[in-house]
């Protein structure tokens, strides 16, 4: 992308240059009346304002193009963002789920071996007695 903009700022240039040689030389060169060649380097001027401005208008156009690629990738990343961020959001979610399913299941088997010892030392003691 960078060699396409500074490529057409470098031709317009040369354009222009060129243009202003070749208008020079066409004066020096003329053999026309002062009237006829004043006539022509207006009609030259306007000509090369046209395409000035023609070019200008490309150049706009390029931009506007570059603009809106633009705005369609940022578009694109930001919708990428999303999707991982939901992704690790339901992923976090299952993590917490299992854990706290874990933590039950060990705080059942915590509480039934407490239970499990306390009748052993109910049975334990009362027989001895």
């Amino acid at each position: 992308m960078a060699d396409d903009n500074g490529s057409s700022v470098n031709g317009l240039g040369w354009f222009l240059a060129g243009l202003g040689v070749g208008a020079l030389i066409g004066v020096l060169y003329a053999p026309k009346a002062g009237a006829e060649t004043r006539s022509d380097i207006l009609a030259a001027g306007l000509d090369a304002r046209d395409k000035a401005q023609q070019l200008a208008e490309r150049g706009r156009e390029q931009l506007n193009d570059y603009a809106q690629r633009g705005v369609e990738q940022v578009n694109d990343y930001v919708d990428r963002g999303r999707d991982y961020y939901e992704r690790g959001r339901t992923q976090w979610s299952q993590y917490v789920d299992k854990g706290k399913s874990m933590i039950q299941e060990q705080q059942t088997k915590v509480a039934a071996a407490v239970d499990a010892g306390k009748e052993a030392y109910v049975n334990t003691t009362t027989s001895e007695s």
